[in-house]
């Protein structure tokens, strides 16, 4: 029996959620940042060492920025839990039974009888009063809490890994008509992405691709146009 329950949770992604999407959005920030800066250089330019200069630049910058946004944004949301959860010890040394009832109401709304939610809500609070609290009133729990060094490294990383597939494009393709090179490869490398990452999290491979390439297109056709408006030869 707890052989089946482990595999029955084996089939189940909603575990890798938080680095998970760090990690996709790192990789596609990556690829479409530099991949969408080296086009622009190259739809203005005739030479490859300023598309490659830009695109090391975007590369470094964006990796540790990324790595940075992500470990102070996931910070801050730290920070809010930390606070929830020391109010929630304050209320439940102050007003006991006032905390017993509010956790007896959250099961009553979930579908359970009055006297069962209440009797579920004692015997929670005798195993694990704060547990109980901290899962079921402020919906914090071992996979939504808030990891700020994982989701900085997997971003970071992701974006570096990203990042240096269109580097590898502006560095051994031919110059000429290099931005579309880059866009073409940019395209292929999204939707390898877009396979990854609906593969690891189980959800649709499609709805994946044509997310990823629709928007990766958009950004990428913009800064090309900005490219060649601007038409800056560096010959």
């Amino acid at each position: 029996m707890e052989k089946n329950i482990d595999n029955y949770l084996d089939n189940h992604f909603i575990h890798r959620s938080n680095w998970l999407r760090a990690a996709v959005l790192g990789a596609n920030d990556g690829i479409l940042s530099t991949a969408s800066l080296a086009i622009g250089v190259a739809a203005a330019s005739n030479l490859r060492e300023p598309i490659v200069i830009a695109t090391v630049a975007g590369l470094v910058a964006g990796a540790l920025s990324m790595a940075a946004g992500e470990y102070v944004s996931v910070s801050s949301q730290t920070d809010v839990e930390n606070a929830d959860i020391e109010r929630e010890k304050q209320e439940l040394i102050e007003t006991p039974e006032i905390e017993l009832q509010r956790l007896a109401e959250i099961y009553e709304k979930r579908g359970l009888k009055k006297e069962t939610a209440l009797t579920v809500a004692k015997e929670l609070t005798e195993h694990d009063v704060l547990g109980a609290h901290i899962r079921d009133e402020l919906g914090i729990n071992e996979i939504s809490q808030a990891k700020p060094i994982q989701a900085a490294f997997a971003s970071g990383a992701a974006f570096t890994v990203g990042g240096i597939l269109p580097l590898l494009v502006a560095l051994f393709l031919p110059l000429k008509y290099m931005e579309y090179y880059l866009y073409g490869f940019a395209i292929i490398f999204l939707i390898i992405l877009g396979v990854i990452s609906a593969r690891t999290g189980g959800s649709s491979i499609g709805k994946a691709i044509i997310r990823i390439t629709f928007w990766g297109t958009v950004a990428m056709g913009l800064t090309a146009l900005v490219g060649y408006l601007f038409n800056v030869n560096t010959i």
